[in-house]
């Protein structure tokens, strides 16, 4: 071989171990940053990225627990759980937030802009895509295996009864806790506790194995007082008085006497419970239980209660009467123009008389009648089960004024609730108890404490109250609209004018009437209460008929026996 191509050949081989050498040293460059690369992340980076790892390929996600049914006495279901799907995702998971937005909005019918701006946002591990879904729209999303997309059983609340009780019952939430009502007053046993499922994904968002769970615990079903048939004619009756009375609102209590069970609790207007939510606060308020009026002459019952407790008179004791009477700086008068006339403490009940009431009161006195008052629970809430009840407005006896003797009485000046005088009466038809009022029945398998029971009267005077109570609904008494063939009635009307910022003559009034059936064994107490009727205001022609129809269908409905049978004539004897 000549010189030349020798040297030519060497040049080859050096060139060619240069650019070995050259990649050998590459290659233990890229082995040494890989291997130093290596014991950073497991020696020094390797907790942090462990919490990263877990974080992006597990989720926790809470299970809800199923909420309570509410049942009426019957067994009947008033408030219930339904089953719905909850749709959720991961941002960081999913591929095109745009394709994903579209078709959540198409299948669950969301806006798909606001869906959009939830899976934009990458900084998020967590968003609602959808709470409480209609589970078949739900399925329809499901079936496009989305990747980030999840699902999870839910249930959501759910009236099927829709406005029956809805003021009882009040409302559950999204998230199924109670916000008003029962609900709210018993969410503690209806909720239960929610469990907890730890889910590892892959890196398509699909659920791949279960790490953890804590199991969920349901909540406890609640059996009521209220029968769904006597509440859903209360509330049809109430209905059909403010309509034709163009009344402002209408109120209706059923009260067992000797239990305290609140067999129906209506108001009027009524609305959907299943869309609490977008009803008025004015609309949605258990008016029964909220509303503080001043009772009028219903309120009589107290003072004639007291004077006779305190053996001060008896019921024929008779009183000279005039028209009018002066009470420090105020003149009281009966509501209808008469002459000076001779009345028993019956008759003053029967006719309810203004002035014979205040003289009753006299004579009764200031500190025994603010006593009596206060005996009758009057001034406090009656401790029904039910959240927000007032507890009336009353004026402590060292405040009176030299005229409060004459306006309290009769029923001015003196603010109730409709529960607190359903209660008062209740205790004269029961013998002289006053029992606190209820609505929850049972809880689970446990009945609740007994309600608790007081005697304010003695049964002598209570069985005197409920003759003198009988003779307002017979003829020449004032509440003869609440007559029910075949039965005897013990009650008593009210009409009050509402006060307003200047005092009264604002021409508004609350008519009213409460009683008892049947007067001679007591089943059921009846109050009605309307607010603001147009026309004509007197609670023995506005609310006493609405009060029988009321009784008179619970009496046939608890197939009570008349206690009264009718003459030839048709009248009851």
């Amino acid at each position: 071989m000549s010189p030349p191509r020798r040297r030519r050949s060497a040049a080859r081989e050096r060139h060619v171990d240069r650019r070995l050498r050259l990649l050998l040293a590459v290659l233990v460059l890229l082995f040494a940053a890989s291997l130093g690369r290596a014991v950073w992340l497991q020696g020094v980076q390797a907790g942090s990225l462990s919490r990263l790892a877990a974080g992006q390929h597990r989720q926790t996600v809470d299970v809800p627990a199923r909420r309570g049914t509410i049942y009426d006495r019957t067994g009947s279901e008033l408030a219930l759980g339904e089953r719905a799907t909850t749709v959720y995702a991961d941002p960081r998971q999913v591929r095109s937030p745009r394709v994903v937005a579209r078709l959540a909005a198409r299948e669950l019918g969301a806006d798909e802009e606001t869906l959009l701006g939830r899976l934009a946002d990458r900084t998020r591990g967590f968003v609602y895509l959808a709470r409480q879904a209609d589970p078949e729209r739900a399925a329809a999303l499901e079936r496009h295996k989305l990747a980030g997309v999840g699902f999870l059983p839910e249930e959501r609340r759910a009236y099927p009864q829709h406005s029956l009780g809805a003021h009882v019952l009040g409302y559950a939430g999204v998230d199924n806790r109670g916000l008003a009502g029962l609900e709210r007053a018993m969410d503690g046993v209806l909720s239960g506790r929610a469990g907890e499922q730890t889910v590892v994904r892959d890196p398509f968002g699909r659920a791949i194995d279960v790490v953890s769970s804590t199991p969920e615990r349901d909540g406890r079903d609640v059996w009521l007082t209220l029968d769904h048939n006597l509440q859903a004619n209360a509330e049809a009756v109430l209905r059909e008085t403010v309509i034709r009375w163009r009344a402002r609102s209408a109120s209706a209590i059923v009260l067992d006497p000797h239990s305290g069970s609140v067999l129906a609790m209506a108001v009027s207007p009524r609305f959907d419970a299943n869309r609490f939510g977008s009803t008025p606060p004015d609309v949605t308020r258990n008016r029964a239980l909220t509303d503080v009026y001043e009772p009028g002459s219903t309120f009589k019952l107290i003072t004639v209660a007291g004077v006779l407790s305190e053996r001060l008179v008896s019921p024929s004791t008779t009183f000279e009467l005039p028209y009018s009477i002066r009470v420090a700086d105020r003149t009281i008068h009966d509501s209808h123009e008469r002459g000076t006339e001779t009345m028993t403490v019956n008759e003053i009940l029967a006719v309810s008389s203004n002035v014979g009431t205040v003289r009753l009161a006299q004579i009764l006195g200031r500190t025994r009648l603010a006593r009596w008052i206060d005996r009758f629970g009057f001034g406090r809430p009656t401790g029904v089960d039910f959240p927000g009840e007032e507890g009336g407005i009353v004026l402590p006896a060292e405040k009176w004024s030299g005229s409060t003797i004459g306006n309290v009485p009769i029923g001015q000046g003196i603010g109730v609730t409709a529960m607190q005088m359903a209660a008062a009466y209740a205790s004269v038809a029961n013998g002289g108890v006053l029992v606190q009022p209820h609505l929850v029945r049972q809880v689970g398998p446990a009945r609740p404490a007994r309600p608790k029971r007081r005697r304010i009267m003695s049964p002598r005077v209570a069985r005197t109250v409920v003759h003198m109570l009988r003779g307002v609904v017979l003829e020449g008494g004032t509440g003869t609209e609440a007559a029910i063939p075949g039965y005897s009635v013990a009650g008593k009307t009210g009409t009050a004018e509402k006060p307003g910022p200047n005092g009264y003559g604002t021409n508004k009034y609350v008519a009213s009437f409460v009683g008892f059936v049947p007067a001679s064994k007591p089943r059921l107490v009846v109050l009605v209460t309307v607010d603001e009727p147009k026309g004509i205001i007197w609670g023995g022609v506005v609310a006493a008929p609405a009060f029988a129809e009321i009784a008179r269908f619970g009496l046939q409905y608890l197939e009570v026996p008349p206690d009264a049978p009718l003459t030839s004539a048709g009248t009851a004897r």
